[in-house]
């Protein structure tokens, strides 16, 4: 199994260098450090998802939630704004609202044994049209420059950049790691062995409500708006680079390096497609297309013979 990660590492990382190369021949501007820094930033907010997602698909369950939760943090946080509160008791109240609904999430995943299709699709629809009642569907916008600057930067980046690291470590080398991994592999024999797979799960859940609050105050900052469709259609994104990445969807087996792989690739193909010909519509064939594509081989990846699990 390590072998075949690998493998699919190096074919991520070889086609994004074709990627790269295809797009210089074809408009060298693209690739300059210019543009391509100042491009990165926009992919932040899904790279954070992207974290807490992939450790959820690794134990076979998914959260499609994120967007909605985004959009409810924004809204609050614009709320608060809007009603006097400092930026920070703003993004206090955002984050607070993010993991509450990530730990509704979790309880509804472990609590009634739902699956968590169901219960994050109900979810995302539920928080969505609470961030549209409570702000009425109208905007808040004129945040002070200081916290403007939060967004403008490579702060989400550089936290996904810090998180990716860290959750590698312990994937590979701590107990919760092999957890995670086992939970994907067999919950049954995980709940046999002694291990509190509610719990761990529950907590992971509540992680990514927790990170998508994170992401609506980036957001925000970033656009210098809050409103209530942040996020919309953001899931399809993170869980196409989950997948693109080699995080099978059956769980059990991904790295956060691979999801990190399949961002960038991501991220460079939606770039250049709206650098080139300016096509929102053919962006989103092109992010199905990737995703019909890496759930494919995911599926014939895991119908070969298993050997060890990745990471132990």
């Amino acid at each position: 199994m390590r072998r075949l990660i690998a493998t699919h590492e190096a074919g991520l990382a070889a086609l994004l260098a074709a990627l790269l190369v295809a797009a210089w021949r074809t408009d060298p501007a693209f690739v300059s450090w210019r543009v391509q820094s100042g491009l990165l930033p926009q992919i932040g907010e899904t790279a954070l998802l992207a974290v807490p997602m992939t450790l959820i698909v690794i134990t076979g369950g998914i959260d499609l939630s994120v967007g909605s939760v985004m959009a409810l943090a924004s809204v609050l946080f614009g709320l608060g704004f809007r009603s006097g509160w400092p930026v920070e008791a703003c993004a206090a109240a955002a984050l607070a609202a993010g993991l509450l609904c990530g730990a509704l999430n979790g309880w509804f995943v472990t609590r009634f044994r739902v699956h968590p299709l169901i219960v994050t699709l109900g979810t995302m629809s539920a928080f969505r049209g609470l961030a549209e009642g409570v702000s009425a569907a109208r905007p808040v916008s004129g945040f002070p420059d200081t916290f403007l600057r939060i967004g403008q930067g490579w702060t989400a980046v550089g936290l996904f950049a810090a998180l990716t690291l860290a959750g590698t470590a312990v994937l590979a080398r701590h107990v919760l790691g092999r957890r995670i991994y086992g939970i994907g592999l067999g919950e049954s024999a995980a709940r046999a062995s002694g291990w509190n797979v509610d719990r761990l799960k529950a907590s992971l859940y509540a992680f990514s409500g927790l990170m998508a609050g994170v992401a609506g105050v980036l957001f925000t900052a970033r656009r210098n708006t809050a409103k209530a469709d942040v996020g919309a259609g953001i899931e399809l994104e993170v869980v196409t680079a989950v997948v693109l990445g080699g995080t099978s969807i059956f769980g059990g087996r991904g790295t956060l390096v691979g999801t990190a792989l399949g961002l960038a690739v991501l991220h460079e193909v939606r770039q250049f497609v709206g650098w080139r010909w300016s096509n929102d519509v053919l962006n989103l064939v092109v992010v199905g297309a990737l995703l019909i594509g890496a759930v494919t081989l995911n599926g014939v990846i895991s119908r070969r013979p298993a050997g060890s699990v990745e990471g132990g």
